[in-house]
């Protein structure tokens, strides 16, 4: 399989890539007034979260060269379909075809295909949790070395480390969460604040 090298935009789509990084810094991202050209469109709404989405394709794999693999049916999905792109929020509508693109992934290429686990269960012994999110424990995530909180957060369940690495390192809001992820907002915060907790509570046992 050939694949894009998805650091280098200019060489997906050469021939509008240059007019795009031409345009203002405060014109790019958004929506094209002219829908027509579909690689300039592409180009506009979707180069620019390439890095977010290769992110949120490793954490959830936890592979750089699937993310790779991920990221490029992501972006063929997403060019095939970027006449239906949310204007308001195109970020939100490229991260939500990776995941869906990343958990295809999983279900073909691991002996024990991701399971989606039953998290209204389990948030559900765990009331009151959604009121816990707080940046102290933000803090305390982001002051820890990196070989420590990366494996802390590969640690979480799926569900769990993708409301993480959405809200904490790629900082999308709540409701962009909710939109990818498909859930509420209040389930969103329940599940940020119990990733939280459980890279905080192992990250102690490995240190102590």
């Amino acid at each position: 399989m050939s694949v894009v090298d998805i650091r280098r935009p200019d060489l997906m789509f050469p021939d509008v890539a240059d007019k795009v990084h031409a345009l203002p810094i405060s014109e790019r991202g958004k929506a094209p007034s002219k829908t027509g050209d579909d690689k300039r469109s592409f180009v506009q709404l979707v180069l620019p979260h390439l890095g977010d989405a290769h992110s949120l394709a490793r954490w959830i794999t936890g592979d750089r060269n699937a993310a790779e693999e991920v990221v490029q049916e992501a972006s063929s999905r997403a060019f095939r379909a970027i006449r239906t792109a949310a204007d308001a929020s195109p970020r939100a509508w490229l991260l939500t075809i990776v995941r869906d693109c990343a958990y295809t992934w999983l279900q073909k290429n691991q002996e024990n295909p991701f399971t989606r686990v039953d998290l209204h269960a389990v948030e559900d012994k765990q009331p009151g949790r959604a009121s816990a999110c707080n940046s102290s424990d933000a803090t305390i995530i982001a002051r820890t070395e990196a070989k420590h909180l990366e494996a802390a957060i590969f640690a979480l369940p799926a569900p769990f480390r993708e409301t993480l690495v959405l809200r904490d390192m790629l900082g999308l809001s709540y409701c962009e969460i909710a939109e990818i992820t498909g859930g509420s907002v209040g389930i969103v915060m329940s599940r940020l604040a119990d990733a939280r907790d459980r890279v905080i509570r192992t990250i102690g046992r490995k240190l102590s």
